[in-house]
């Protein structure tokens, strides 16, 4: 594939900086270190996958037309001429980590958490039940997506329950939701967009194991599920009742205030003749999934929530009938072969973004984003954790604990003399261009290329027209 030019070092040969992670933390993080190090720096951001961005593109959904367009502002750090995109190239199989390590003076582990938190209860494995991740990978059009099991699990889907209120669940909800005229113009893959169109949801429910004062969904999020072309946003009003320490909460929490007003709107709502019942319900819990073949019900719990915040059950019951139960209550992150992870938090173990093996700061290695802190925040969050992390690396740097080590082979002409495919930023370009192409020809500013193959395939013919015009 094409190769962007490689940079020239400088006398004394810039800090060599690897990225493994191309999404908002790692390219806020090669951003940072590019534009703010007082030392000449030069980063290799590193994804698995061919394409940059991570969940701006794959955990976004389609229907957020202003939030996706947050790639633009990250696609003027790719353009940097100290940031080289390394794309499609899996750290642990195409290069070890400790390989990794030999080519670089510091790697900066920004790859996200993507595993879903289970809910382990009874039923959970029936087809039917999905993870949010399932979810949203197929309908963000991920390389990676099981459309079959997805595609199955939506096949007659008429009643859907999400468990959890954090945005994640609200977009889930919102999708299943929508018209199929909603969707249309999105950049979702035609197949995603067929498989909904035939859907026929009639309702969707949304549980929360506590009360609106403790839910993690933000106002934005919350207000559009009020915007939809066929769908009735219903709350029972006894669920708005506070208690003081709730009130309390609420009042010191302007986030918390908003929703719960925004809440309190839709109280009066009824159901529409025609239209989706989209309901809210809070202080549930489910405690087990109905059903043989697949999911048929779900049987919850009523909660009541103490002053700390813990919800426990009342040994009040009611069966939901649902045919798809999808659940979105946390993400957590798994190790790189050879990277030390806490199993219980899903995070790196580390001091201020350095990575601690042993209780010890490993020298050249540095964490940023979910996998440091756990799945909290907005994207922009990731600004700041980024700020921190690298303020470490360059206090390292001028300390002289990391710093150049002579002349290093260059990763990508390694990668490619094994036999793997880096794809960089001219290569990403041509998989853009070839997405806007494509959703073009129905009238969309782009259609998403789900699989990796086609990815692929569009870098390659954009090189071969390249090679062959020179």
């Amino acid at each position: 594939m094409s190769d962007d030019g490689e940079r020239a070092p400088e006398d004394g040969r810039p800090l060599r900086v690897a990225v493994v992670g191309a999404g908002p933390a790692g390219i806020y993080t090669a951003e940072t270190l590019t534009r703010r190090a007082p030392v000449p720096v030069t980063v290799d951001l590193i994804d698995r996958l061919p394409t940059p961005f991570g969940l701006v593109r794959h955990g976004i959904a389609p229907d957020h037309p202003k939030m996706r367009a947050i790639r633009d502002t990250l696609h003027r750090a790719l353009d940097d001429p100290g940031v080289r995109f390394v794309g499609n190239v899996d750290v642990g199989t195409d290069i070890g980590l400790d390989e990794l390590r030999a080519h670089v003076d510091a790697v900066v582990y920004t790859y996200g958490a993507a595993l879903d938190r289970p809910l382990s209860i009874d039923g959970e494995d029936l087809p039917g039940s999905l993870a949010a991740t399932d979810l949203v990978a197929w309908y963000c059009g991920h390389p990676d997506a099981d459309r079959g099991k997805v595609e199955a699990a939506l096949a007659g889907v008429r009643r859907a329950v999400v468990v959890g209120v954090g945005n994640v669940a609200l977009d889930v909800a919102r999708v299943l939701a929508r018209a199929p005229q909603e969707l249309e113009p999105t950049d979702m893959p035609q197949h995603v967009l067929d498989v909904l169109a035939a859907t026929p949801v009639e309702e969707v429910t949304v549980l929360g194991r506590r009360g609106p004062a403790h839910a993690s969904f933000t106002t934005m999020e919350l207000r559009e599920l009020d915007g939809l072309d066929q769908a009735t946003v219903l709350i029972d009003p006894a669920d708005l009742e506070l208690t003081p320490a709730a009130e309390e909460r609420v009042a010191a929490d302007r986030n918390a205030s908003r929703n719960l007003a925004v809440l309190r709107e839709w109280a009066g709502h009824r159901p529409e003749p025609g239209r989706v019942r989209l309901g809210l319900r809070f202080y549930r819990r489910p405690v087990r999934l109905i059903g043989d073949d697949r999911v048929t019900g779900v049987e919850v719990e009523r909660t009541t929530v103490d002053d700390d915040g813990r919800a426990t059950g009342t040994g009040e019951y009611e069966v939901l009938p649902a045919d798809l139960v999808v659940r979105s209550v946390g993400y957590r992150g798994q190790g790189l072969p050879g990277l030390p992870v806490d199993t219980g938090a899903g995070t790196v173990p580390n001091e201020e973004g350095r990575v601690l093996r042993g209780g010890v700061p490993s020298t050249g290695e540095y964490v940023a984003g979910w996998i440091k802190r756990g799945p909290s925040g907005v994207v922009g969050t990731n600004k700041h954790d980024a700020r921190e992390t690298v303020a470490s690396l360059l206090a390292d740097a001028e300390a002289g604990v990391i710093a150049p080590h002579g002349d290093r082979d260059d990763l990508v002409d390694t990668l490619r003399a094994r036999g793997a495919e880096p794809v960089l930023l001219e290569d990403w370009r041509a998989i853009d261009a070839a997405e806007v192409a494509l959703g073009a020809t129905r009238g969309r500013a782009r259609t998403t290329l789900h699989e990796r193959e086609a990815l692929l395939a569009a870098a390659r013919a954009a090189a071969a027209g390249q090679a062959a015009g020179r």
